[in-house]
C-alpha cells in the first residue's frame, strides 16, 4: 500500500521535510517513489506538484494527516481538514473530588480515610475490623496496667 508522507531531512532543530510517496511499512529514511515537494515546518512554507499528487491519491495511494492538511491548504483536494494532535482523555467529574480550602489538616486526612475505606472491597474490611478490635482491647489493657 503506498502513502504519501513527510520524510525527514535537514539538521537537528532545523527540520524540514520532503513530501514523498513511499510504500506504507518502508522505513522514513528508506526508498521512496516519487518526490511531490517540501515542507519546512519552522517557516510554515510548503510547494507541492499539484497533478502528480492527484495522480498518487486517484492510484490510491493515502496521505497521512499532515499531508493532508497540506493538500487541503494547496486546495488539491476539497475538504475539511483533520486533527493531527492527540488530545488527552478528559477527567470525569466523578474521579475528581475537590476539597474546599478552608478545611483543616485533619479534616482532609479524614476525609482522605474515609473515601479509602469505601473503596475497600468486603473481605478486606472484614480483616482489618478483626485487627482493628484486637488493638483496641490491647491498647485498653495496657493503659489499665499503667
Amino acid at each position: 500500500m503506498l502513502a504519501i508522507r513527510l520524510k525527514p531531512i535537514g539538521r537537528k532543530h532545523q527540520i524540514s521535510f520532503r513530501i514523498v510517496v513511499a510504500e506504507k511499512r518502508s522505513k522514513l529514511n528508506g526508498k521512496y517513489r516519487e518526490d511531490l515537494g517540501f515542507y519546512n515546518p519552522a517557516t510554515n512554507k510548503f510547494n507541492i506538484n499539484n497533478e502528480r499528487a492527484k495522480y498518487w491519491i486517484s492510484v490510491g495511494a493515502q496521505p497521512s494527516d499532515t499531508v493532508y492538511n497540506i493538500l487541503v491548504s494547496a486546495k488539491v483536494i476539497e475538504g475539511s481538514k483533520r486533527p493531527v494532535k492527540i488530545k488527552k482523555p478528559e477527567i470525569k467529574e466523578t474521579e475528581t473530588k475537590e476539597t474546599p480550602a478552608d478545611l483543616s489538616k485533619e479534616e482532609k486526612v479524614n476525609e482522605s480515610v474515609t473515601e479509602i475505606e469505601e473503596n475497600i472491597p468486603s473481605h478486606f474490611a472484614e480483616s482489618t475490623e478483626i485487627k482493628n478490635n484486637s488493638t483496641d482491647s490491647t491498647d485498653s489493657t495496657n493503659s489499665t496496667e499503667n
